[in-house]
């Protein structure tokens, strides 16, 4: 009879090994993408600092191909959900979980720092082609959803309504 043999294979790293990556909208200082350093390829995972008036993202968006959670290990972060931004306070110990295709958007509305966590799947990155955000068109004179992408490492947003291009 044949033996059937399984090789294992880890990775470990710790946060202090992962460099900050910073958001092209420069919304946060501390963003590290754990699930990089790892080498994953279908789970995203990443670590936040924000201090007070940070974000995690920038602005109201939602992405198509990825639902999300949120760990707050340190402090309270607000979410609005939905475009009629709703809002939610998640504390330290608590989690939150948007599916695929809700907009959202989490930030720091109080005094202290908050450390909190990402996770993202399937998938370790985002299909810009599948991530929509919400923002004022100078074109429709009101804000409308946007298509994003991603050039010469800044964020470029065109009107889903009108096609007006923002950059």
């Amino acid at each position: 009879m044949a033996q059937l043999r399984t090789t294992l294979t880890m990775d470990t790293v710790t946060i202090d090994d992962v460099p900050v990556e910073r958001n092209p909208m420069q919304v946060h200082d501390i963003r590290k993408p754990v699930s990089r350093k790892l080498g994953t390829e279908h789970f995203a995972a990443n670590y936040f600092e924000l201090e007070p008036g940070d974000s995690f993202s920038g602005s109201l968006h939602r992405h198509h191909d990825q639902e999300e959670v949120f760990y707050i290990e340190q402090g309270q972060t607000t979410f609005e959900v939905g475009l009629d931004r709703e809002e939610v306070d998640v504390s330290g110990g608590e989690l939150i979980r948007f599916e695929a295709g809700e907009f959202q958007q989490g930030y720091n509305a109080g005094d202290e720092r908050v450390i909190g966590w990402a996770f993202g799947a399937p998938g370790a990155t985002h299909d810009w082609d599948e991530l929509e955000s919400r923002a004022h068109c100078s074109e429709c004179d009101e804000e409308t959803t946007q298509s994003v992408a991603l050039a010469d490492g800044r964020f470029e947003l065109t009107c889903t309504d009108c096609g007006n291009v923002q950059g």
